[in-house]
């Protein structure tokens, strides 16, 4: 029966192989590429480094973001050329500038935190133009770090813009697969509980599992409305069933399952009836709620399941025992709230 629920099989990730690879990697050049050249037209320099450089700093994180992460770099950027120019108008390179200008460096990147993260630009700007003493590369720096801000700002989420529903989609299978596979360990140990005085194993990725729902509600609620080239309402990216009603099941089973894992997982006594009859009841709820994860229609295995948990209780009805069918409950209620009418 345990092979019945290993149903899922692995799940590409989003974002991996060479076309997950390919976007990013363009992006990248072009707006790395595009002010370095516009910058030597300029003529501010043979290599603008700086121009190049907030492409690489900035697109590595969220892409929508892109904007707001540009105004804060730009600002960082300008407030440490003014110290650095400031510093060495009144005082020469020595060993007198250089802590005024560090102890001013921290103080600008910390009066600009954004988020209670601190404007590190300011100090590393501060610190490169200090190191370079050359007539004019102070207005150079700032006009190259401008053209490269700009390009990364305005174009970077324009060029093969993510679809944060695809991805989205693709992380919710990813965790009913995993999912899937925890279920069926965890029945197996209901099935076979471990000796007394053995303790369960606890995987580092557990918590990452139960977690990974809400990452990926906040993710979608965090780019879908900054999204402006994809349709506003759009909520199914090619799977079964609405993408976001699945999502929310995902969410509010998971702090249900966890329970219930580390309930029958960490539950010594090898003679538990109740810990084995378990075994059954876990595996018929993981396949109602796979199906549901899946976007398919689940009521007849929600009304088995719950048939199972009806004899279970009637088998087992000490406080002890509803402990232990506590995660399982809470899943199926979840499940029929999920369902509506259909789960009658």
């Amino acid at each position: 029966m345990l092979d019945m629920f290993r149903m899922s099989g692995p799940v590409r990730g989003s974002g991996h192989g060479s076309g997950g690879r390919l976007a990013p990697a363009a992006r990248l050049l072009v707006c790395a590429a595009l002010p370095w050249y516009a910058c030597v037209w300029l003529g501010t320099s043979t290599a603008p480094v700086a121009a190049a450089l907030p492409a690489v700093l900035i697109l590595r994180g969220d892409l929508f973001a892109a904007p707001r992460a540009a105004l804060e770099r730009l600002v960082g950027v300008a407030v440490g050329v003014l110290l650095s120019v400031a510093v060495l108008h009144w005082l020469p390179t020595g060993p007198l500038s250089f802590p005024v200008l560090l102890v001013c460096a921290c103080a600008g990147m910390y009066l600009l935190r954004h988020g209670g993260s601190p404007n590190q630009q300011v100090i590393i700007t501060a610190l490169v133009i200090y190191s370079t003493p050359v007539p004019g590369y102070p207005l150079a720096r700032l006009v190259e770090s401008a053209v490269g801000i700009a390009v990364v700002a305005l174009l970077g989420p324009l060029l093969w813009p993510p679809d944060p529903y695809r991805e989205t989609a693709l992380g919710l299978e990813e965790y009913r697969a995993g999912l899937a596979d925890r279920l069926a360990r965890t029945a197996a140990r209901a099935a076979a509980p471990a000796p007394a005085g053995v303790p369960a194993a606890a995987p580092v990725a557990a918590f990452a599992l139960w977690h990974r729902p809400y990452e990926l509600s906040a993710a979608l609620e965090r780019t879908a409305g900054r999204v402006l080239l994809l349709p506003p309402r759009r909520d199914a990216a090619g799977q079964a069933g609405p993408l976001r009603p699945r999502l929310r099941l995902a969410a509010r089973t998971a702090p249900a399952l966890q329970f219930l894992t580390r309930e029958v997982e960490t539950r010594p006594a090898a003679d538990d009836a109740s810990a084995r009859a378990m075994a059954p009841l876990i595996e018929a709820t993981g396949r109602a709620l796979d199906e549901a994860l899946r976007g398919g229609p689940c009521a007849d295995r929600l009304r088995a399941a719950r048939e199972l948990e009806a004899a279970h209780r009637a088998a087992h009805p000490g406080a002890r025992d509803a402990v232990l069918r506590a995660g399982i409950h809470l899943t199926q209620q979840v499940l029929a709230e999920h369902l509506g009418p259909a789960a009658d």
